[in-house]
């Protein structure tokens, strides 16, 4: 059976996570899936532009001189945004193996914004993020925890990312599908300035803020309408046209 997973973004809200589509998600790809029975956990590995919630976005999409893109179905923003990339096969594993499976083609891909460095700490939000839409995806896909693995878990002594524990991971993942142990509420995202973060269904006063800012009728309603103005905007700033109002975006308008 070969599909795409078309279901990712709903699935991770339903979770109560961000989700931005990245354009043309549904639609890239190199060429479907196998039906998933795993996942692939990664760090992008590339220090640098603390700032930026998702700095390595575009070579998601678009890959790099030695491999094309797309190189995972999702990207993990510092903020806990999930980046919908491609709904069809990724070539983000490489060769290596877990559980008796090989390749790309039953794995789901999921990159987190991190430098790589030992030093280079994970936000709270973003690891909490990590977490849920992980077990989100295993309960969808029908996997226990132990079909979650990291890169350097694949393909141990030529990949190392990432970085943290994932023993620890996998039974945080585990407390939160079972519904067991202490698990905390959902952190909100919110940038270093405690602005919230924006985006299509959120409502309120921040909202109206940012409306009068990009020249929409400042309802104080996220719409499609909204969204396409933010998008405009980050665009004409050469930032990522997610749509969503986070911590770079509040930045650029505050600018």
């Amino acid at each position: 059976m070969t599909y795409r997973l078309t279901w990712l973004p709903g699935v991770l809200r339903s979770a109560g996570l961000k989700v931005a589509e990245v354009p043309g998600w549904a639609d890239r790809g190199h060429g479907d899936m196998g039906t998933p029975v795993g996942i692939v956990c990664h760090h992008t590995g590339t220090p640098g532009a603390l700032d930026k919630n998702m700095p390595t976005l575009d070579v998601l999409i678009n890959g790099r001189s030695d491999l094309s893109g797309p190189l995972s179905q999702l990207g993990l923003g510092r903020d806990g945004t999930f980046y919908v990339v491609a709904a069809g096969l990724c070539y983000h594993a490489g060769k290596g193996g877990w559980k008796g499976v090989t390749g790309n083609s039953r794995l789901i891909g999921i990159e987190g914004e991190n430098g790589g460095r030992v030093s280079d700490a994970w936000p709270d939000v973003q690891m909490d993020a990590y977490r849920r839409g992980v077990a989100a995806i295993l309960k969808e896909i029908g996997a226990d925890v132990s079909m979650c693995c990291g890169h350097k878990e694949f393909a141990p002594g030529r990949k190392d990312d990432p970085l943290f524990d994932m023993d620890k991971f996998r039974a945080d993942v585990q407390a939160i599908m079972r519904g067991t142990g202490q698990i905390q509420p959902l952190i909100p995202a919110a940038d270093p300035a405690g602005k919230q973060t924006l985006k299509r269904g959120s409502r309120g006063d921040a909202v109206k803020t940012v409306q009068t800012k990009i020249g929409v009728t400042a309802d104080g309603i996220f719409g499609p309408g909204t969204e396409a103005a933010v998008r405009a905007f980050q665009r004409s700033k050469n930032a990522v046209a997610d749509g969503i109002v986070g911590p770079e975006t509040w930045a650029l308008m505050s600018a």
